[in-house]
Formats: C-alpha cells, structure tokens, sequence
C-alpha cells in the first residue's frame, strides 16, 4: 500500500482514484479546485480530501495530477499551495494531464531538483477507459521512476508502457490524438456518404468493420453518429482541439507537415464557436450532414 495524492477529478480522473482506492487498495488523499467534488469521491470511496494540492502532497509516496491544461498543471504544481511545495524528498509526481512535452520537460527538471522523481503519464481510452480500469498510459521519464511508478499504474491500466525520455509520453499522445481524428473525419465522410446513397448502414458497417476499414472509433462510435447523438458520452470536442493544438504547435518546432490535422482543428472550432464545443468529438459529422 502507498500514500497517495490524486490531483483533479474530472470525468477522469475521479474514476481513476477510485481504482487507487478501492481496488489498489492504497491510502488515498484527493484534491479538487471544487471542494464539492472531492466530498463527493470521499463519500463514495472513503479516503480523505485536502483543501489544497500542497496538503494532499504531504507525506505522499506518489502525487497524480490529471486536470485540463499546461495552466491547470502550473496552478496545482507551483506556487505556496502547489504540489511540488508539499511533496517530500523521494516522492514520485506522475502527470495524467495531456498538456506540452515542455512542460514535461519543466517538471521533470523541477523535481529532480527537490530530490523528487516524475513520470509525464497521459491517458488514453476515454472516460469509459478510466472507469473500466482499461486506460492505455504512455509514459516518458527516466527508467527507475517508471519502474517506480508502474505498479500504481498498472491498477488502472491495460497497457502501460515507457515509450522514452522525460516528455516522450506527451509526444506518443500527441501522436495518438492526430491519428484519432484522422479516422473521425475519414469514418464521418464515408457515413455521411452512405447516408445520403439510401444504404442501410447497420448492413454496411457489419461487412466494413471485418475488413481493412475496421477500427475502434466505427465499432464503437457509427450508430451515435448516424443517429446523430453526440451528448453525455466520450471525449468533448473542445477537447480534442486543444490537444491538436498542442500537437500543431510541436509540429511547428520538429518540422512535421500536418496539414489534415490542422483543417480538423478548424472544424472542432466551428462546433465550439456554435456552442458544441461539449460534444463527442465525434460530432464532426453533424458539419457534414447539414452541407
């Protein structure tokens, strides 16, 4: 059993913690900026909230962040009531969030000057991933602090893997999310397309999805989408355009033409500006269905 902090409980991250809790059996601290949450998870888990990330981090052998952005994990790591100010020599901080590969880099360095470890740690699997314990984690960091980290991970995990060196994790997520959104906007034309030829498309799906076209996003994801259902499910669109946008950026410094991903880009921010920002990403189709 370890001392654990889980920082951030969103759709994420709160399941996550439950895994850490319940099935890993570990004593589990857990910090959300709204308090209401954090009551909530204690209720339903057990464990203990703390009213800032530098008090969950208080005698923890791991601290697991999982918020939205590079500014979200700036908040709860730094400052008097961050994370890092609470961690104790030896510590491990292990980042969920999907942000920059900088920042990656950032805070590996600002632990090892503490005497901490750290592993960049983004997810994928999507909130039904998190709540199944079936997450695909790609990790970047040095080899001891992943051997370190592991076994924490492995509670929720169905792969778990050190792909390279510190920000290396970030950089694989990055590469997951443009191949992603590759196959949405490929699999929304071609639904889009048979639609409007009249063809029963349970019918077509059930031939295409045993063939070369198969994949996770037509098996799981074609009936929302011909049924045009996009609420209360999956991964938001908005978020999936920040991701890309992390993503462009990095491509600006390695060199990488993306120029598919950065049209997609602009079609996620056509469904934010027309407030559907919230749904599946998936819903790039609802742009094509009304053309």
């Amino acid at each position: 059993m370890a001392r654990i902090a889980f920082i951030g409980l969103g759709v994420m991250g709160y399941p996550m913690a439950g895994h850490l809790k319940r099935k890993g059996g570990h004593d589990v601290t857990v910090y959300n900026r709204t308090a209401a949450k954090a009551a909530s998870w204690v209720k339903e888990y057990g464990g203990t909230a703390a009213p800032t990330p530098r008090k969950a981090a208080r005698d923890a052998d791991f601290v697991l962040t999982c918020v939205g952005n590079d500014d979200d994990v700036r908040a709860v790591a730094y400052g008097d009531a961050g994370a890092l100010a609470g961690m104790k020599k030896g510590a491990m901080l292990i980042d969920h969030t999907t942000a920059s590969a900088v920042l990656a880099r950032e805070l590996h360095a600002r632990c090892k000057e503490q005497g901490a470890g750290f592993v960049d740690a983004p997810v994928s699997g999507g909130q039904a991933g998190a709540v199944n314990g079936q997450l695909g984690i790609m990790c970047g960091g040095e080899q001891p602090d992943f051997d370190r980290a592991k076994p924490v991970l492995d509670v929720y995990a169905k792969i778990c893997a050190l792909i390279g060196g510190p920000g290396s994790g970030q950089l694989t997520k990055m590469v997951n999310q443009v191949a992603i959104v590759g196959q949405l906007q490929g699999l929304s034309e071609a639904l889009n397309f048979g639609k409007r030829a009249g063809l029963d498309m349970e019918k077509v799906v059930s031939v295409i999805s045993k063939g070369a076209a198969q994949s996770w996003q037509l098996e799981n994801r074609w009936k929302t989408m011909v049924e045009g259902k996009f609420e209360g499910f999956g991964f938001a669109s908005d978020w999936m355009r920040k991701d890309l946008n992390i993503a462009l950026a990095e491509a600006k410094k390695n060199g990488a033409h993306m120029p598919g991903t950065a049209l997609i880009e602009q079609y996620y921010g056509r469904l934010s500006v027309e407030g559907r920002g919230r749904w599946d990403n998936t819903a790039l189709i609802c742009l094509l269905a009304r053309d």
